[in-house]
């Protein structure tokens, strides 16, 4: 099983900015598609975005639209959730998991069978 870390999380002004970054262990990322998910407090998780293995991205929440993007990196073995605009709602712990070359069209965690721990996001002023 594939381990995934994820990093770049931590506390950030409403209207500010992060990157995260998810690092997947594996020779190679060539064939997998990542996955961010998040889950604020209370609430179930749920899906942002996912890069297929040929870096189209598809946008799982609305809330997100023009104000996050997702990116990868095959030769770092790692993928990168950049987060602009921040707003308070965005507070959450964000995971990254991996999938098999192509993003479900709808968040199927099924779809998804490696995840790392998680890394929160906070956003407040």
């Amino acid at each position: 099983q594939l381990q995934l870390v994820e990093s770049g999380g931590g506390l950030a002004q409403p209207g500010g900015s992060l990157r995260l970054s998810c690092e997947v262990s594996t020779p190679t990322l060539d064939y997998y598609a990542i996955g961010w998910f998040r889950q604020a407090p209370g609430k179930e998780r749920e899906g942002v975005l996912c890069i297929s293995m040929t870096g189209e991205s598809t946008n799982y929440a609305d809330s997100v639209k023009g104000r996050f993007s997702i990116s990868r990196d095959n030769a770092k073995l790692t993928v990168y959730l950049q987060m602009n605009n921040l707003k308070p709602e965005d507070t959450a712990v964000y995971y990254c998991a991996v999938g098999w070359r192509s993003c479900p069209p709808d968040p199927d965690q099924s779809r998804f069978p490696s995840w790392g721990q998680g890394t929160q996001v906070t956003v407040s002023s």
